[in-house]
């Protein structure tokens, strides 16, 4: 009799143990592997942040040698995910022209698609593949229609009192050697002495599915 007592008080005792948890009903908790599942689903399906970049304008660099007019013009565009400075999409073109004080020089142009836009601060680099330039020029003379070479541009946009903005111009790379790397530009070394740019430093933005 006093074993069957003892047993019954046993019994109630882990059944009050197994309904209640710190004050909460057992029945009512979650388990932990689906609290976990539940917060992965949430974070999967929340909206993607998501940042752009841009630089537009138009300038002539100094260039050492009298007589010589080299201008920059871009309007270039980028959106960056999850790694902010690799962009995942990069778009907009950019031209480089290069005009001559002597009478019966031609001018020297070319047209590239931007295939990489990245920036930082007053800072930007820009890249793309040739695909118009001067009929019968020098690039086309030198196959770089062609091959439909890479160059790059990097851009020094100076705030006010930061002193002059800068350019710096990768060269065409010759036959046989590989193209230049995307998202590549030398230095910002040439001041500007005429135009200037406009930089958008990348800017979060929200993802609606677009």
């Amino acid at each position: 009799m006093i074993k069957a007592s003892l047993r019954s008080v046993a019994t109630l005792a882990v059944a009050a143990v197994t309904a209640t948890v710190a004050g909460v009903p057992v029945a009512d908790a979650v388990p932990t592997h689906e609290v976990g599942d539940a917060q992965g689903l949430r974070t999967a399906t929340a909206p993607a942040a998501k940042s752009t970049s841009g630089i537009r304008g138009k300038a002539r660099m100094y260039f050492p040698a009298p007589g010589n007019h080299i201008w920059v013009t871009v309007d270039a565009h980028s959106e960056f995910g999850a790694s902010p400075g690799i962009p995942t999409r990069s778009w907009g073109t950019f031209r480089i022209y290069h005009g001559f004080d002597q009478p019966g020089v031609p001018a020297n142009w070319g047209d590239f698609e931007v295939d990489c836009l990245t920036t930082g601060g007053p800072t930007a680099t820009v890249t793309g593949r040739l695909v118009r330039t001067t009929p019968g020029g020098p690039w086309e003379q030198a196959g770089y229609l062609k091959r439909h070479i890479r160059m790059g541009v990097s851009f020094y946009v100076a705030g006010r009192g930061a002193g002059p903005s800068r350019i710096g111009l990768s060269a065409g790379t010759p036959e046989g050697e590989p193209l230049l790397t995307r998202c590549m530009a030398p230095a910002a070394d040439a001041p500007l002495i005429r135009g200037g740019y406009t930089l958008k430093d990348r800017v979060p933005t929200a993802d609606h599915g677009r």
